[in-house]
């Protein structure tokens, strides 16, 4: 289906008219355009709705097409895009792998001049067509192979951007940039010839230390939470840098931007204690990054054992993650867990703990939500302890 067909003033006040419908049932009406593809405009509306919260510019814009739902649901949300435009700035970028284009959006407002590739000539229409009506005009939309574009191009770039997709063809769990497209380890010598700087973004399953293993001259490794949840990975590559590797752990919460940075493979020391005043749980993305004696040595306060990553202090710390006030220590004992657990109300996590969550609740019969959390861990001790706590 053709763009100017789906840009009709009618199919637009359609499409606009119903994001509240449910689009099944909308399916199973009749064709309100008898010449027009009626799967291809409901899908317009299935992936306008999706828009709706992960990208409000193009839900709030006139005149947008989408592609399918599955584009939509897989490109960065606004937030996570603006981020990463903090860290590139100069004259030109190229993006290897464009997709929709939300951040070369968000690119072209930090760099003078984007060249977005996309192998699929549809998509890549159709995002040359969005940016015109975002205003967005130092973008240039190329379609083709990435790796043919750079071979006809004779430009240096001041960045190369690069989201590898992991080929449909690779089966297993354990995921590695050699099976995505393109294949960065196999081109990244290629890559290095047309720019200094490389940014990749990786999906948050690829193991830190496994995508160190494929890349080389890593200058930086971001580790981007929206909401607490891990989204993304970010690797900055600088050309023959071989020095200490920063590892910023950050999360964007609502307004706010929360930052913990620590050194790749630094000697930190963690100092350890039992549970005083104040209970301390890292946030989704430096539990990702696994640099737990960063978090004790940086913020000076005591790790309540080596594996349960839970941390301590008598006065009340700024801190990146949830904060608690302990109310009460109890050993895990069955005459304690009887007085205090047994059938009541409350949020449960576990740290370096023998069971899980659901096990807990099956076993002591808790009722899940309120104001009260429980965590069981294992202190310095080897004790398994919990502690109820109130959310500061």
């Amino acid at each position: 289906m053709k763009i100017s067909e789906l840009l009709q003033p009618e199919v637009q006040e359609f499409i606009a008219s119903h994001l509240e419908s449910n689009a099944s049932e909308l399916a199973l009406k009749k064709n309100p355009f008898l010449s027009l593809d009626y799967i291809q405009i409901i899908n317009q509306i299935i992936a306008k709705q999706k828009a709706k919260e992960k990208l409000p510019t193009w839900f709030a814009a006139q005149n947008i097409i989408y592609p399918s739902k599955i584009s939509v649901e897989q490109t960065s949300s606004e937030k996570t895009a603006a981020y990463k435009a903090s860290l590139v700035s100069g004259d030109s970028l190229i993006d290897l792998t464009g997709g929709f284009g939300v951040d070369d959006y968000y690119f072209s407002m930090t760099v003078k001049t984007i060249t977005h590739c996309e192998i699929n000539t549809e998509l890549s229409n159709i995002v040359a067509h969005n940016f015109k009506e975002l205003g967005r005009n130092n973008i240039t939309c190329v379609s083709g192979d990435s790796n043919a574009i750079l071979d006809n191009n004779s430009q240096n770039f001041d960045w190369i951007y690069i989201d590898p997709s992991r080929r449909s063809d690779v089966k297993g769990k354990v995921f590695m940039l050699n099976d995505c497209e393109p294949n960065v380890p196999e081109n990244l010598n290629k890559y290095f010839t047309f720019s200094n700087n490389i940014l990749i973004k990786t999906a948050p399953i690829l193991d830190i230390q496994a995508g160190l293993l494929e890349l080389k001259f890593v200058k930086s490794i971001y580790i981007i939470a929206l909401e607490n949840e891990v989204k993304e990975l970010l690797w900055q590559l600088e050309k023959d840098y071989t020095s200490e590797i920063t590892l910023t752990s950050v999360n964007l919460v609502k307004e706010k931007t929360i930052v913990f940075t620590s050194t790749l493979g630094k000697n930190y020391e963690a100092t350890f204690g039992m549970p005083n005043k104040y209970l301390y749980e890292p946030n989704a993305a430096i539990l990702k990054s696994g640099n737990f004696n960063a978090v004790s040595q940086n913020y000076n306060i005591n790790k309540l054992h080596q594996h349960s990553h839970l941390y301590t202090s008598e006065e009340l710390i700024d801190f990146a993650g949830r904060r608690f006030k302990i109310v009460k220590e109890i050993p895990y004992q069955k005459k304690e867990l009887k007085e205090n657990i047994i059938g009541q109300k409350m949020n449960v996590s576990t740290r370096n703990f023998p069971m899980k969550v659901e096990e807990l609740r099956s076993k002591y019969k808790i009722k899940d939500g309120g104001t009260v959390f429980a965590f069981f861990t294992t202190n310095i001790e080897n004790q398994k302890i919990v502690l109820i706590c109130t959310k500061i």
